[in-house]
């Protein structure tokens, strides 16, 4: 089987970001696009070369077809052996799962996580490392310059390999496994959390949930563990078939695109719990009958009782926190007297604090939440740590809730998305509060005093790497907050997301809409950035 060498010429528009390339479909499937930049992981990662690597994505348009392309490309390059998920199919925490679990040397995984799919919707790719992680700049970077030089590439004139079945097969001098891609992630689930008191708490007579998959690639893990393993009644999981364009829907957990699992919550015939993940699987959306749970929230009651958990028992080393999430598990790592680290966003900066035992748990705002068990956010797994303590404490969420801000207080944390905004205007109005960062402290906006202005920055404690200019922060002496940052992970366009965060000690305002505790810091927030005059939205698109 002869090896080709095929002739192209560079794309300059393949610079990763937040986590991985993204790009429209149609973009991807231009001749030479993709195999451009696969080709450039396997000239920059030498280990790959006699190596094994692992394969897969969310099953959205165009999956099938790349993972054609990356498996002629990998046994051309000289790959010794490669893991793909069956059907095509890997959550990418089961693919954080497998490189770990197989000791592969990295991973492509192919997913546009919670960015809409089909003909139309959009594609990506991304490479984790060794440690199961997404690649750290230094890799990303490594890759990009490679794309702007790139001059061929190499692959193998070969037909269509069978990915629904399971088993074993050669491509060259290639090993080509077809493996089940729920079985290796539900097992160690089941060594992290105490599915007997799981598997009771369904079989109580007394608690409904509903877990909704979006149509995208958690349905089959969340049917296997839910519905078989822990004796949730079937139809437990909603929308369960994993398809290319997730059913002409928007695969985004949050109370927009998830509207109608929400509604389900609402009155005294609500769910006890519903919970959904996004498009590959990564994120979360925890919701109790009439109550949602921030994604910073969530971070800070796990910690807080992570020893109610079988995988945690011995307590936790430390957490981390992405700087726009807010300050509640700064809080909780205080009180445990351990470590909080504040990092930019973008799970890769978590990896080095995992690798290096610095930290147990981290998560993000948007919906991200994980441990040191992958080095990816995992939503099914938040999905079980919540059913864990549900099952022990013998608590409702909003029970939960409260209690914890009785002894915490509460940090009233929201989110405004201004998204498809015209990439220049986004810019410069970032440039514009740049601009005022140095006469802003000791500045009075409303009624609160500026404390603290900058663009958010970050020395990595364990390798020394710098990463600048990760969002604008201002800090009042308060201790609210606001911040701005323009959004890495869309494909046309920008999204401008200002985070907006207050503390309130006093429980007899805890039950404050956090719209309405937010409001004063929402008008300082529209008039500081002028943002109706430079992008001339009145409104944000998504609150959450």
């Amino acid at each position: 089987m002869e090896t080709l060498r095929i002739a192209t010429i560079p794309f300059h528009d393949q610079r990763p970001g937040t986590s991985g390339l993204r790009k429209q479909v149609r973009i991807f499937q231009q001749p030479g696009y993709l195999e451009n930049f696969v080709q450039a992981i396997f000239d920059t990662q030498p280990e790959l070369k006699g190596g094994t690597l692992v394969v897969g994505g969310d099953g959205r348009y165009f999956n099938r077809e790349a993972i054609q392309v990356i498996l002629r490309i990998a046994a051309a390059n000289w790959v010794r052996q490669i893991l793909i998920g069956q059907y095509g199919f890997f959550s990418t925490p089961a693919v954080s799962c497998v490189i770990r679990k197989y000791q592969a040397q990295g991973g492509i995984v192919l997913s546009a996580s919670h960015n809409p799919g089909g003909p139309d919707g959009d594609f990506g790719i991304k490479f984790n490392v060794a440690n199961g992680g997404p690649a750290p700049e230094s890799v990303t970077e490594a890759i990009f310059a490679r794309t702007r030089v790139i001059d061929h590439y190499l692959t193998l004139d070969t037909p269509p390999l069978d990915l629904d079945r399971l088993g074993g097969t050669k491509l060259k001098d290639t090993a080509i496994e077809v493996i089940d891609p729920v079985c290796d992630y539900a097992d160690l689930m089941e060594t992290i959390f105490d599915f007997d008191a799981i598997h009771q708490l369904f079989n109580s007579g007394h608690f409904r949930m509903r877990f909704d998959a979006m149509h995208a690639i958690t349905g089959p893990y969340a049917r296997e563990i839910l519905e078989n393993r822990l004796g949730a009644e079937p139809g437990t999981v909603l929308n369960g078939n994993p398809l290319e364009d997730f059913g002409s829907g928007h695969p985004d957990p949050n109370l927009v695109h998830a509207h109608a699992l929400v509604e389900m919550t609402r009155g005294l015939k609500g769910l006890d719990f519903a919970a959904a993940s996004d498009g590959d699987g990564d994120r979360n959306m925890i919701l109790g009958r009439d109550c949602f749970v921030t994604p910073s929230d969530s971070l800070a009651i796990l910690a807080a009782n992570a020893h109610l958990v079988p995988g945690y028992r011995q307590g936790i080393r430390g957490i981390a926190r992405s700087m726009p999430t807010s300050q509640a598990a700064k809080r909780v790592a205080d009180f445990l007297g351990v470590e909080c680290y504040e990092t930019p966003t973008g799970w890769k900066f978590f990896g080095n604090l995992l690798d290096a035992g610095r930290i147990t748990l981290c998560g993000e705002e948007s919906f991200g939440t994980g441990s040191d068990h992958v080095r990816e956010k995992d939503g099914l797994w938040a999905v079980l740590f919540w059913l864990n303590l549900l099952a022990v404490r013998q608590q409702s969420v909003a029970e939960i809730l409260s209690d914890h801000w009785r002894r915490f207080g509460r940090n009233f944390y929201t989110r405004h998305d201004y998204e498809g905004l015209d990439l220049k205007s986004a810019e410069l109005l970032i440039d514009h509060l740049r601009r005022l960062l140095p006469d802003l402290p000791g500045h009075q906006l409303g009624a609160e005093t500026v404390s603290y202005a900058d663009d958010f920055a970050y020395t990595d404690p364990i390798d020394g790497s710098r990463t600048e200019r990760q969002g604008i922060r201002i800090g009042f002496a308060s201790g609210a907050r606001i911040v701005y940052r323009l959004s890495g992970t869309g494909t046309s366009g920008a999204t401008l997301r200002v985070y907006l965060e207050s503390f309130e000690p006093d429980p007899d305002r805890h039950q404050l809409d956090p719209q309405e505790a937010l409001r004063p810091l929402v008008l300082i927030a529209r008039e500081l950035a002028q943002i109706e005059t430079r992008t001339g939205r009145t409104e944000p698109d998504v609150i959450t």
